[in-house]
């Protein structure tokens, strides 16, 4: 190389031109290419080696190899090759002084720190991609331990171009960051209990992506749609994000649905207030009437007096127990509450069959308005307060 650096030298001089300007040439000539081949070495790499990749992986039956070999990944291995050859050939080239060659060398070996970094956090996020499509590890909070591994790497890298630059082992390095333990302990402490308390999350299985949490403290009730090191993302039910930090959901308290939905039942708890004036006992002809009646199925006639509410109850209950949106193998219970001022409170509590939320506000609008209706039948008056109109018909008469 240096042989036919000389022979354009010394062609260069016979051409007429001085020895400074020569030399200049030269050196913009060997620099056009390098940079030349650099650009075909890269052209041929991602034109024809990342092609023949893609096709292999793509005749596998496996998938892990074609994120493990991702179009992000062989780009950045590809991206490999410019510090590799400007390391190699740039001293040839460059005429430089031991100063400014020291610092080519550092900035050619930085480069290539660089740029094998974001080479291992590509591999890093195409695991995270493969563990997503595993069938047991898709609905575990993981992506925190990839971002923690990330952060590790990134580290270490910061800790290698420090040594690079001041000619240290990595080791001194670490040792000199022992003192300052406190400090970056400070920086990274909400990364440091994210990743502490990611790992709770994970271990005891508490909230996973697409689990509907409510946590009033932090204005979140919604969807969980990410669990990071550092946030969990919850889109609400009007469509906003909150993010809370992992630790608070250690330390603090919230509501998980994820049962519900695994259960498949969702429960109503409504009630109505009967007026208690229009509460009384059934007359013969009514009981006569009420016998034949299906709902009267596995009713116990005692021989004594039968209360009005409590055929209605008998009614209600026999109606969830036959109902098909109601989830037959949970509770399903009509019972009376303590009275009030408003009247006496009955209370419908059975689940429904479907968890999604318009079928059960459906299914509760359903059985409410069905008790309302029916209630008449059995002489039974739903109390409210008075309106204007009752007011106003009260003062006419």
């Amino acid at each position: 190389m240096e042989t036919i650096g000389n022979n354009l030298l010394s062609w260069l001089q016979q051409m007429g031109l001085s020895q400074a300007l020569s030399r200049g040439i030269l050196v913009l000539g060997s620099l056009l290419l390098l940079i030349l081949l650099i650009w075909i070495v890269l052209k041929i790499c991602r034109m024809t080696l990342v092609p023949l990749i893609r096709r292999v992986t793509d005749r596998t039956a496996t998938k892990w190899d074609d994120y493990l070999l991702s179009d992000e990944v062989l780009d950045n291995a590809c991206h490999l090759v410019p510090p590799v050859l400007l390391s190699a050939f740039l001293p040839m080239i460059l005429p430089l002084g031991e100063d400014l060659m020291w610092f080519v060398d550092k900035a050619c070996d930085i480069y290539l720190i660089v740029i094998v970094l974001k080479l291992l956090c590509s591999v890093v996020n195409s695991l995270y991609a493969i563990s997503n499509e595993h069938e047991k590890m898709k609905d575990k909070s993981i992506k925190g331990f990839y971002q923690m591994l990330k952060l590790v790497i990134i580290c270490i890298g910061v800790i290698i171009i420090v040594s690079t630059l001041l000619d240290k082992s990595p080791v001194v390095i670490l040792t000199g960051l022992g003192a300052g333990a406190a400090i970056l302990m400070l920086v990274f402490q909400d990364t440091i209990k994210g990743l502490v308390a990611g790992v709770q999350l994970a271990a005891n299985d508490m909230v996973r992506p697409g689990d509907w949490i409510e946590m009033p403290k932090y204005g979140a009730d919604g969807d969980v749609i990410e669990v990071s090191l550092t946030t969990v993302k919850v889109r609400n039910w009007d469509k906003t994000i909150t993010t809370v930090p992992p630790y608070a959901l250690v330390n603090d308290s919230f509501q998980n649905w994820r049962g519900m939905f695994d259960t498949g039942g969702r429960r109503v708890k409504r009630s109505i207030n009967v007026d208690m004036r229009s509460i009384r006992f059934c007359t013969a002809e009514e009981m006569e009437q009420y016998r034949s009646q299906p709902w009267m199925e596995g009713y116990e006639d005692t021989g004594d007096e039968v209360v009005n509410l409590h055929l209605f109850r008998q009614y209600i209950t026999y109606y969830l127990r036959h109902h098909s949106k109601v989830h037959q193998d949970m509770l399903i219970l009509v019972r009376q509450l303590q009275p009030t001022a408003y009247g006496l409170p009955l209370e419908l509590y059975f689940f429904s069959a479907d968890t999604a939320w318009v079928k059960y506000e459906d299914l509760q609008s359903e059985v409410i308005e069905h008790v309302l209706a029916v209630a008449q039948q059995f002489d039974i008056e739903v109390f409210q307060s008075p309106t204007g109109m009752d007011l106003q018909n009260f003062a006419s008469n």
